[in-house]
């Protein structure tokens, strides 16, 4: 089989731009499908969470599609969620060479994207919802696209976009080339495969439940009031760690209470703004953060390497969230922990689910702080009890916290500071001027003066209601 990518027909500038990034041998997925892509077959796929699929499909598009016109992009990728749709863009500009790769998703200004289509969008990526507002605006039209990509198509029939989705491609041009991703491929899919494609190839990897098989599930029974100190004695044990409530209202609940057993978390759910999310999924990404909550919206659309544990606080509605859920750890060959926790009256529906999942005999019940001696990463052991704590104190010594933890690289590699230090409690009135007067700065705003015996300076305060001068 090859074993570069150059043997399957990529391109020689798409080589050497993945060559720059350390990629230089395709995995199972990719050689499967990218000879088939450049041929412009069309492609129902089957592979499953974090085997390359972005890869798979992006490297055809970039090699086949042209330079477009304002308004007519020429190749289109649909996602289910915003954060997917990001990453997939951010991993298409890495090769794309003259090709112009844009996202648009709800949440944000039309400004902006509105700006980009009419300077020319070569590759489109897009969440169903704003592609079809932006449509109706007669801000872009899809006569001219070729290339049509849809990602994660089992999760866009789970969140109810597959009418929006045919809509869509039915104003591509007839004669494109459809690819079609997914890690099950059900009745919805199906369907979908047979309307929208011509005679395509199937290509599958892995089994159809590979992210059951790849990371150890284990569970503990713990009555409702208990389940947030025991969700915060898995994090300590094992982090980074994401997550799963069922509510948006229960996920920003869980992350107040992690704080208050020292558990450094962010929410990340529909309710949040787009800048919100991807705030929240970047300090996720780059350590500052122990815990990530999240809603089953998110279960398909964080894409982040070396995730440790996956927490199910709240029981998944059916297998199918399970395992969209539980694949956000063990990734490509890595391994990972399922940690679930099942209130007594939840003990039956869980048995059902376990079965269904073929784990019965498999999935063990542990103790939280047991779950770092299943861990065969030594990152994962080395984060035990060394997350970032909370002070006592609240405002600007939390404040200090953050400081102090801007200093660690990724996580899993380094361990924040230790918050004993004297050093630091010498400097922190330093700390907290330095934090205040930045955030005076960037909210425009003057703020009073306080004297040595906390009270306000008169004449500070007078000119706090008066208008800044530029």
């Amino acid at each position: 089989m090859p074993k570069k990518f150059s043997d399957l027909g990529v391109p020689q500038w798409i080589v050497e731009a993945l060559n720059q990034r350390g990629i230089s041998e395709p995995f199972e997925i990719q050689e499967k499908t990218i000879k088939d892509g450049l041929e412009g077959k069309d492609i129902c796929g089957r592979a499953p969470t974090g085997s390359g699929k972005t890869l798979a499909f992006g490297i055809p598009l970039a090699a086949k599609t042209k330079a477009s016109k304002p308004r007519k992009p020429q190749s289109l990728i649909l996602a289910p969620t915003r954060e997917l749709a990001q990453q997939i863009c951010n991993e298409l500009r890495t090769f794309s060479g003259k090709r112009t790769v844009f996202v648009v998703y709800g949440g944000v200004g039309y400004g902006p994207q509105r700006k980009a289509l009419v300077n020319g969008v070569d590759i489109l990526v897009a969440c169903p919802g704003r592609l079809e507002d932006l449509i109706e605006q007669e801000e872009l039209n899809l006569e001219s696209v070729k290339q049509v990509v849809i990602d994660e198509a089992d999760r866009m029939a789970d969140m109810g976009f597959m009418p929006a989705v045919k809509r869509i491609l039915d104003q591509t041009s007839s004669d494109r080339q459809t690819i079609l991703f997914s890690a099950t491929l059900d009745r919805d899919v199906e369907h979908l495969k047979k309307r929208y494609q011509r005679d395509p190839v199937l290509r599958e990897v892995g089994e159809k439940t590979p992210d059951i098989k790849q990371a150890i599930h284990t569970y503990f029974v713990a009555k409702k009031s208990e389940k947030s100190k025991v969700a915060a004695d898995a994090v300590k044990a094992i982090w980074p760690a994401i997550i799963f409530c069922r509510t948006r209202h229960g996920s920003d609940r869980l992350v107040k209470k992690l704080k208050r057993f020292d558990i450094t978390a962010e929410s990340i759910h529909g309710g949040k703004s787009q800048n919100q999310r991807q705030r929240a999924l970047k300090n996720f990404s780059k350590g500052k953060v122990q815990a990530l909550v999240a809603t089953d919206v998110a279960a398909r659309g964080i894409h982040v390497d070396g995730v440790e544990l996956v927490v199910h606080f709240d029981l998944p509605e059916d297998h199918k969230a399970y395992i969209h859920r539980s694949g956000r750890t063990a990734r490509a060959g890595n391994k990972g922990i399922v940690f679930s926790i099942i209130q007594p009256d939840q003990k039956r529906a869980a048995q059902k689910m376990q079965a269904r999942l073929g784990i019965s005999d498999s999935i063990r019940k542990i103790q939280p702080g047991e779950l770092t001696t299943l861990s065969s990463s030594s990152n994962a052991r080395n984060h035990q009890g060394s997350g970032p704590k909370k002070k006592s104190q609240k405002g600007s010594n939390q404040r200090k916290k953050t400081t102090q933890k801007k200093s660690s690289n990724n996580h899993g590699n380094q361990k924040p500071k230790s918050k004993n230090s004297s050093h630091k409690n010498q400097n922190s009135n330093k700390n907290k001027s330095h934090k205040s007067h930045k955030s005076q700065s960037s909210g425009n705003k003057r703020k009073p003066e306080v004297k040595p015996n906390g009270k306000p300076n008169r004449k500070a305060r007078r000119a706090h209601l008066q208008p800044i001068k530029r």
